[in-house]
Protein backbone atom coordinates (compact mmCIF):
# COMPACT_ATOMS: atom_id res chain seq x y z
CA UNK A 1 0.00 0.00 0.00
CA UNK A 2 1.07 3.28 -0.80
CA UNK A 3 1.10 5.85 2.27
CA UNK A 4 1.77 9.04 0.21
CA UNK A 5 -1.43 11.38 0.41
CA UNK A 6 -3.61 8.94 0.56
CA UNK A 7 -7.09 8.36 1.58
CA UNK A 8 -5.39 6.21 4.51
CA UNK A 9 -3.36 9.50 5.60
CA UNK A 10 -6.18 11.98 4.84
CA UNK A 11 -8.22 9.88 7.18
CA UNK A 12 -6.32 9.54 9.78
CA UNK A 13 -5.33 13.07 10.02
CA UNK A 14 -8.34 15.08 8.93
CA UNK A 15 -10.71 14.14 11.78
CA UNK A 16 -7.97 15.75 14.06
CA UNK A 17 -7.18 18.76 12.06
CA UNK A 18 -11.56 19.07 12.01
CA UNK A 19 -11.30 18.21 15.74
CA UNK A 20 -9.58 21.90 16.45
CA UNK A 21 -10.59 23.97 13.64
CA UNK A 22 -14.20 23.00 14.96
CA UNK A 23 -13.78 23.68 18.62
CA UNK A 24 -11.46 26.34 18.10
CA UNK A 25 -15.14 28.20 15.83
CA UNK A 26 -16.57 27.18 19.60
CA UNK A 27 -13.68 29.38 21.09
CA UNK A 28 -14.04 32.20 19.32
CA UNK A 29 -18.13 32.11 19.24
CA UNK A 30 -18.31 31.50 23.25
CA UNK A 31 -16.31 35.02 23.58
CA UNK A 32 -18.66 37.11 22.04
CA UNK A 33 -20.85 38.66 24.96
CA UNK A 34 -24.03 39.11 23.00
CA UNK A 35 -23.89 35.10 22.96
CA UNK A 36 -23.43 34.97 26.72
CA UNK A 37 -27.19 34.19 26.54
CA UNK A 38 -26.89 31.11 25.00
CA UNK A 39 -24.54 29.18 27.52
CA UNK A 40 -25.75 26.08 29.49
CA UNK A 41 -23.23 27.72 32.16
CA UNK A 42 -21.76 31.45 32.57
CA UNK A 43 -18.62 31.19 31.52
CA UNK A 44 -16.25 32.05 34.18
CA UNK A 45 -17.58 28.39 35.59
CA UNK A 46 -15.43 27.04 33.10
CA UNK A 47 -12.54 27.96 35.57
CA UNK A 48 -13.83 28.12 39.00
CA UNK A 49 -16.02 24.36 38.51
CA UNK A 50 -13.62 22.79 36.61
CA UNK A 51 -11.16 20.59 38.10
CA UNK A 52 -8.02 20.93 35.39
CA UNK A 53 -7.05 23.33 33.20
CA UNK A 54 -7.37 23.94 29.95
CA UNK A 55 -3.50 23.92 29.11
CA UNK A 56 -4.19 20.30 30.82
CA UNK A 57 -6.92 19.28 28.91
CA UNK A 58 -4.96 20.39 25.44
CA UNK A 59 -1.86 17.97 26.43
CA UNK A 60 -4.18 15.28 27.09
CA UNK A 61 -6.34 15.51 24.01
CA UNK A 62 -3.09 15.71 22.16
CA UNK A 63 -1.86 11.89 23.47
CA UNK A 64 -5.30 10.78 22.83
CA UNK A 65 -5.31 12.12 19.04
CA UNK A 66 -1.48 10.86 18.53
CA UNK A 67 -2.60 7.26 20.01
CA UNK A 68 -5.50 7.12 18.19
CA UNK A 69 -3.60 8.33 14.63
CA UNK A 70 -1.38 5.34 15.41
CA UNK A 71 -4.06 3.00 15.59
CA UNK A 72 -5.62 4.37 12.19
CA UNK A 73 -2.34 3.80 10.44
CA UNK A 74 -2.15 0.23 11.79
CA UNK A 75 -5.79 -0.51 10.62
CA UNK A 76 -5.58 1.01 7.43
CA UNK A 77 -2.21 -0.70 6.70
CA UNK A 78 -3.93 -4.31 7.41
CA UNK A 79 -7.34 -3.30 5.81
CA UNK A 80 -5.89 -1.02 2.54
CA UNK A 81 -5.72 -3.21 0.27
CA UNK A 82 -9.17 -5.14 0.44
CA UNK A 83 -10.47 -1.26 1.36
CA UNK A 84 -9.66 0.16 -1.64
CA UNK A 85 -10.53 -2.67 -4.18
CA UNK A 86 -14.13 -2.71 -3.28
CA UNK A 87 -14.31 1.02 -3.08
CA UNK A 88 -15.27 1.48 -6.53
CA UNK A 89 -18.33 -1.12 -5.76
CA UNK A 90 -19.76 0.48 -2.91
CA UNK A 91 -19.57 4.11 -3.64
CA UNK A 92 -23.34 4.47 -4.46
CA UNK A 93 -25.29 7.30 -2.31
CA UNK A 94 -27.58 4.33 -0.92
CA UNK A 95 -24.39 1.97 0.18
CA UNK A 96 -22.38 5.43 1.43
CA UNK A 97 -25.63 5.78 3.58
CA UNK A 98 -25.89 2.27 5.21
CA UNK A 99 -22.61 2.46 6.05
CA UNK A 100 -22.98 5.40 7.51
CA UNK A 101 -26.01 4.24 9.34
CA UNK A 102 -24.14 1.08 10.74
CA UNK A 103 -21.25 2.85 11.90
CA UNK A 104 -23.27 5.32 13.80
CA UNK A 105 -25.31 2.34 14.97
CA UNK A 106 -22.02 0.40 16.06
CA UNK A 107 -20.29 3.39 17.85
CA UNK A 108 -23.33 4.09 19.37
CA UNK A 109 -23.53 0.91 20.96
CA UNK A 110 -20.03 0.02 21.71
CA UNK A 111 -19.84 3.74 23.51
CA UNK A 112 -23.12 3.27 25.36
CA UNK A 113 -21.88 -0.32 27.26
CA UNK A 114 -18.18 0.72 27.68
CA UNK A 115 -19.07 4.29 29.06
CA UNK A 116 -21.83 2.99 31.42
CA UNK A 117 -19.45 0.09 32.81
CA UNK A 118 -16.66 2.52 33.87
CA UNK A 119 -19.27 4.58 35.56
CA UNK A 120 -20.54 1.27 37.84
CA UNK A 121 -16.90 -0.08 37.71
CA UNK A 122 -15.44 1.75 41.05
CA UNK A 123 -11.84 1.43 40.06
CA UNK A 124 -12.05 2.26 36.53
CA UNK A 125 -14.60 5.29 37.23
CA UNK A 126 -12.10 6.65 40.19
CA UNK A 127 -8.75 5.75 38.18
CA UNK A 128 -9.93 6.28 34.74
CA UNK A 129 -13.53 7.54 33.57
CA UNK A 130 -13.07 10.62 36.71
CA UNK A 131 -10.70 12.38 34.14
CA UNK A 132 -13.10 12.77 31.89
CA UNK A 133 -15.88 14.19 34.76
CA UNK A 134 -13.07 16.40 35.97
CA UNK A 135 -15.27 18.74 33.14
CA UNK A 136 -18.03 19.64 35.58
CA UNK A 137 -18.58 22.92 33.16
CA UNK A 138 -17.96 21.11 29.44
CA UNK A 139 -16.74 23.23 26.90
CA UNK A 140 -15.58 22.11 22.95
CA UNK A 141 -11.94 21.64 22.79
CA UNK A 142 -12.39 19.39 26.11
CA UNK A 143 -14.41 16.37 24.63
CA UNK A 144 -11.82 13.87 23.76
CA UNK A 145 -10.07 15.19 27.41
CA UNK A 146 -10.16 11.25 28.59
CA UNK A 147 -7.56 9.05 29.92
CA UNK A 148 -5.76 7.54 27.39
CA UNK A 149 -6.87 4.09 28.49
CA UNK A 150 -10.15 5.35 28.22
CA UNK A 151 -9.50 7.16 24.72
CA UNK A 152 -8.07 3.79 23.47
CA UNK A 153 -11.23 1.66 24.81
CA UNK A 154 -13.76 3.41 24.05
CA UNK A 155 -13.14 6.48 21.32
CA UNK A 156 -10.41 4.23 18.96
CA UNK A 157 -11.74 0.63 19.28
CA UNK A 158 -14.66 1.94 19.13
CA UNK A 159 -14.11 3.82 15.92
CA UNK A 160 -12.02 0.93 14.40
CA UNK A 161 -15.07 -1.44 14.87
CA UNK A 162 -17.41 1.04 13.56
CA UNK A 163 -15.05 1.39 10.18
CA UNK A 164 -14.70 -2.54 10.35
CA UNK A 165 -18.61 -3.85 10.80
CA UNK A 166 -19.63 -1.14 8.29
CA UNK A 167 -17.54 -2.24 5.26
CA UNK A 168 -16.46 1.36 4.33
CA UNK A 169 -13.49 2.89 2.26
CA UNK A 170 -10.40 4.81 3.45
CA UNK A 171 -11.91 7.62 1.59
CA UNK A 172 -15.75 7.38 2.66
CA UNK A 173 -13.96 7.08 6.40
CA UNK A 174 -12.80 10.76 5.85
CA UNK A 175 -16.35 11.87 5.93
CA UNK A 176 -17.59 9.57 8.46
CA UNK A 177 -15.37 10.34 11.19
CA UNK A 178 -15.17 13.90 10.17
CA UNK A 179 -18.38 14.33 10.95
CA UNK A 180 -18.45 12.16 14.65
CA UNK A 181 -15.99 14.07 15.16
CA UNK A 182 -17.72 17.29 14.98
CA UNK A 183 -20.57 15.65 16.72
CA UNK A 184 -18.76 15.01 19.21
CA UNK A 185 -17.66 18.52 19.73
CA UNK A 186 -20.76 19.94 19.40
CA UNK A 187 -21.75 17.74 22.31
CA UNK A 188 -19.74 19.78 24.59
CA UNK A 189 -19.50 22.89 23.32
CA UNK A 190 -21.68 24.21 26.84
CA UNK A 191 -23.55 26.59 23.86
CA UNK A 192 -27.37 26.17 22.97
CA UNK A 193 -27.39 28.23 19.89
CA UNK A 194 -30.81 28.90 17.57
CA UNK A 195 -30.41 26.93 14.23
CA UNK A 196 -28.34 24.33 15.23
CA UNK A 197 -28.58 21.73 13.19
CA UNK A 198 -27.12 19.03 15.32
CA UNK A 199 -29.81 20.26 18.50
CA UNK A 200 -32.71 20.24 15.91
CA UNK A 201 -32.06 16.59 14.57
CA UNK A 202 -30.43 14.84 17.46
CA UNK A 203 -31.89 14.18 20.95
CA UNK A 204 -28.13 13.23 22.06
CA UNK A 205 -27.00 17.11 22.03
CA UNK A 206 -25.56 19.25 23.77
CA UNK A 207 -27.50 19.74 26.67
CA UNK A 208 -28.63 16.01 27.14
CA UNK A 209 -24.28 15.60 27.67
CA UNK A 210 -24.11 18.49 29.83
CA UNK A 211 -27.17 16.30 32.37
CA UNK A 212 -24.50 13.70 32.27
CA UNK A 213 -21.82 16.24 33.58
CA UNK A 214 -23.62 17.22 36.54
CA UNK A 215 -23.76 15.13 39.71
CA UNK A 216 -27.88 14.51 39.77
CA UNK A 217 -26.86 13.32 36.17
CA UNK A 218 -23.87 10.75 36.37
CA UNK A 219 -25.90 7.53 36.00
CA UNK A 220 -27.97 8.92 33.26
CA UNK A 221 -27.68 9.73 29.62
CA UNK A 222 -24.77 7.58 28.86
CA UNK A 223 -24.92 7.40 24.97
CA UNK A 224 -22.99 9.07 22.83
CA UNK A 225 -22.22 10.60 20.24
CA UNK A 226 -25.30 9.98 18.18
CA UNK A 227 -28.87 8.36 19.25
CA UNK A 228 -30.83 7.90 23.09
CA UNK A 229 -32.18 4.45 21.88
CA UNK A 230 -29.61 2.60 24.81
CA UNK A 231 -30.87 4.91 27.40
CA UNK A 232 -34.32 4.72 26.78
CA UNK A 233 -34.35 0.63 26.53
CA UNK A 234 -32.51 -0.15 29.48
CA UNK A 235 -33.58 2.84 31.96
CA UNK A 236 -30.84 5.67 32.06
CA UNK A 237 -32.76 8.07 29.69
CA UNK A 238 -32.91 11.19 31.68
CA UNK A 239 -35.42 14.15 30.24
CA UNK A 240 -34.64 17.64 31.27
CA UNK A 241 -35.88 20.60 30.64
CA UNK A 242 -34.20 23.93 29.07
CA UNK A 243 -35.11 26.83 31.21
CA UNK A 244 -33.68 30.60 31.29
CA UNK A 245 -31.37 31.36 34.18
CA UNK A 246 -31.10 33.93 36.17
CA UNK A 247 -28.36 36.15 34.88
CA UNK A 248 -28.73 35.18 31.31
CA UNK A 249 -27.98 31.91 29.65
CA UNK A 250 -30.12 28.74 29.48
CA UNK A 251 -30.02 25.63 32.26
CA UNK A 252 -30.47 22.16 31.91
CA UNK A 253 -33.10 20.56 34.43
CA UNK A 254 -33.88 17.03 35.17
CA UNK A 255 -37.51 16.50 34.95
CA UNK A 256 -37.74 15.91 39.05
CA UNK A 257 -39.48 12.43 38.28
CA UNK A 258 -36.13 11.24 37.21
CA UNK A 259 -33.95 13.26 39.03
CA UNK A 260 -31.64 9.93 41.37
CA UNK A 261 -32.44 10.68 44.65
Amino acid sequence: MEFGVSDELLGTFVPIIVYWLYSGLYVVVGSFDKLQNYRLHPRQDEDKKNLVSKLDVVKGVLLQQFIQAIVAILLFSVTGSDASASANKQSSLSSLARQFITAMLVMDTWQYFMHRYMHHNKFLYRHIHSLHHRLVVPYAFGALYNHPIEGLLNDTIGGALSFLLSGMSPRASIFFFSFATIKTVDDHCGLWLPGNLFQFFFRNNTAYHDVHHQLYGSKYNFAQPFFVMWDRILGTYMPYSLEKRAGGGFEARPIKDHKEN
